[in-house]
């Protein structure tokens, strides 16, 4: 993992912090929006502005070559449930 800059926030007693404006900005983070902490590996966590809308992951997944079917959605769920029990 490359590290390019760093902020610094001081936790308060409620266990509060100010998201630096940089870290602000980088996420596109505005007011009122959600950020989550992911952990990563060695005690390290990532923050996600997890505040876009559904319209914002389009793109995201590669589409299936051919349609897919409710039914076979269904066989492949059970035929996946039935391996993890």
């Amino acid at each position: 993992m490359e590290i390019f800059t760093m902020a610094t926030a001081t936790l308060t007693s409620k266990g509060q912090i100010t998201i630096p404006v940089q870290v602000r900005t980088a996420l596109g983070l505005e007011t009122g929006d959600r950020v989550e902490f992911v952990e990563m590996e060695n005690g390290q966590f990532s923050i996600i502005a997890a505040s876009h809308r559904v319209q914002d992951l389009k793109g995201l997944i590669r589409k299936p070559a051919k349609a897919v079917s409710i039914e076979e959605m269904n066989q492949a769920i059970a035929a996946q449930g039935a391996k993890a029990g």
